[in-house]
């Protein structure tokens, strides 16, 4: 999934991936004709889903990025300079490669808050979601659903899934843990389209519990991103295999060898903090 702020091209990454799935996460702008053009040419270059984000109106308070001067194109600082003397393979990175930058949006600078209060829309609506819908052909996601209700209105538009995420508790401080909104939301509309949950997915056993509770699947974003920091392409594959083995291990410490055989019984020691109904305890895949 690309999204509106990655650093490759939506053609890059179609090239790069012409037989597998694409999909594109859109955030929805003050300038709408900028959006609607991001839309087009994921559409064009093939991209069969899209993620129609909600949970950034605008940015949250992103105080590490703040604290560590980080933006867009990165800027040395004083502290970037200190921490890279003893790494002067840093040094040999940051004058070889291309500068970091946006590949999707033509002009960027400053944080990464900066930029995302300049460009997106508070007053995103439903109206958008209509007109976006009506220009893309493909699956449409909704990303951030955070509750019950939203998720029901979702579902009677027709959306083709939901993802429940509070954007990895970046944004609004106490905004409700999407594991927590899972087991309610599947049962009022797991049979009218299919559920996702982001956020807080750092281990295999994260997803064994989220399959159990009823999602179709999760997606993960900072644990691959740890290993492509850590080892490039290796380091992906690396948090794939260990992703992989604690998955397995789960499922054979609980007895169950296919996902199918996966119930909310299986999470029995997580319902005095997530109130789970033992009702559910039958709900179905």
């Amino acid at each position: 999934s690309l999204s509106t702020l990655g650093t490759t091209s939506i053609e890059d990454v179609k090239a790069t991936n012409p037989h597998g799935r694409n999909w594109f996460q859109l955030y929805v702008m003050k300038d709408r004709d900028i959006s609607y053009g991001l839309v087009e040419r994921a559409a064009k270059a093939g991209f069969d889903t899209l993620f129609f984000t909600v949970d950034t109106p605008v940015a949250g308070n992103r105080m590490r990025d703040t604290r560590h001067g980080f933006s867009i194109p990165p800027q040395l600082t004083a502290k970037t300079v200190l921490d890279a003397i003893p790494r002067p393979w840093w040094w040999i990175d940051f004058l070889t490669t291309p500068p970091l930058e946006f590949a999707s949006l033509t002009s960027t600078g400053g944080t990464v808050g900066e930029m995302l209060d300049s460009a997106m829309d508070p007053t995103i609506n439903y109206k958008d979601l209509e007109i976006i819908r009506e220009m893309w052909p493909g699956k449409i996601s909704v990303k951030g659903v955070q509750n019950v209700e939203d998720a029901k209105t979702l579902a009677d538009l027709g959306v083709d899934s939901v993802v429940l995420s509070n954007h990895g508790g970046r944004q609004l401080d106490r905004a409700p843990v999407p594991f927590q909104l899972l087991p309610e939301v599947v049962r009022e509309v797991g049979g009218d389209m299919e559920i996702l949950v982001d956020t807080g997915i750092m281990n295999g056993a994260d997803i064994v519990a989220a399959m159990a509770l009823g999602a179709d699947f999760t997606l993960v974003g900072r644990a691959y991103l740890y290993g492509l920091m850590a080892g490039g392409r290796e380091g992906v594959d690396r948090t794939i295999s260990i992703l992989r083995s604690q998955i397995e291990r789960t499922m054979k410490l609980l007895q169950v060898t296919s996902l199918e055989e996966l119930g909310p019984q299986h999470v029995t020691q997580l319902s005095r903090f997530n109130r789970i109904d033992p009702s559910l305890s039958s709900l179905g895949k």
